[in-house]
């Protein structure tokens, strides 16, 4: 009986095989890379209803991030600055700037100013920033700049977001914080940089911090063979 199907096709179930794992890799890497928060989040800059520059009232006026963002060591949101807190200024400096109309409309009309938010968390990941502002006692009180998850706000006239804010890049920092701690009188400075004994210094605040996320610290053997659990520790730190 002559053969339907040339010799050749005895090898379809194999490339077929071999297709379909090469299409799956590329599809997971895919997702994996475009869709990570360093590809979609990374970058973003939202056109503002005002063109605030923080390059200009940060960095040439050199004022404090805490005039705008007046809770951020007192709560778990930084906050937008209400209208008042621009026309403390701005009642009597460009008060007549044709860019600055939809502040002085929502001065006189009592609305809010539109503000488009940039850095956000995923609503099921607790995060406050207050914890972050300063913890410890004493000499040995530390905190985490601004700078390390804002970046150099000083050098933007528009503001984008410069970290992936993901929970792989939270991890990171809360495993091994030491080389992002800082003097609480620091916390707004950019381009700060700790200097040796800084360093040493901030590997030892690190030790005792037990952040969330530093799963190796989840349970800690005393000298007397007992264990600790650290409630702030692992899952339930961020994800309440």
């Amino acid at each position: 009986m002559a053969q339907i199907f040339p010799r050749w096709s005895n090898e379809t179930p194999r490339y077929t095989l071999i297709a379909t794992l090469v299409l799956a890799s590329a599809g997971i890497f895919g997702v994996y890379y475009w869709a990570s928060p360093y590809n979609t989040d990374v970058g973003y800059m939202p056109k503002q209803p005002i063109a605030y520059s923080h390059l200009q009232h940060a960095g040439e006026l050199q004022m404090d991030c805490r005039y705008c963002h007046a809770y951020v060591e007192r709560g778990p949101h930084a906050g937008v600055p209400p209208t008042q807190t621009c026309m403390n200024c701005h009642s009597q400096i460009k008060k007549d700037a044709p860019t600055l109309e939809v502040m002085r409309q929502s001065w006189t009309n009592g609305t809010p100013i539109a503000w488009k938010r940039i850095h956000k968390l995923p609503d099921f990941a607790y995060f406050d920033h207050s914890a972050h502002m300063g913890f410890g006692t004493g000499e040995n009180r530390a905190a985490i700049g601004c700078e390390t998850c804002h970046g150099r706000i000083d050098t933007m006239a528009v503001v984008k977001q410069v970290q992936p804010l993901s929970m792989s890049w939270c991890l990171e920092c809360h495993s091994d914080p030491a080389p992002n701690l800082r003097p609480v009188e620091a916390i707004t400075r950019m381009g700060w940089t700790g200097d040796l004994a800084w360093r040493d210094k901030a590997a030892k605040i690190a030790v005792g911090l037990h952040p969330p996320g530093d799963l190796g610290r989840v349970r800690v053997a005393a000298a007397d063979g007992t264990h600790q659990t650290f409630a702030t520790t692992g899952c339930t730190g961020c994800h309440r």
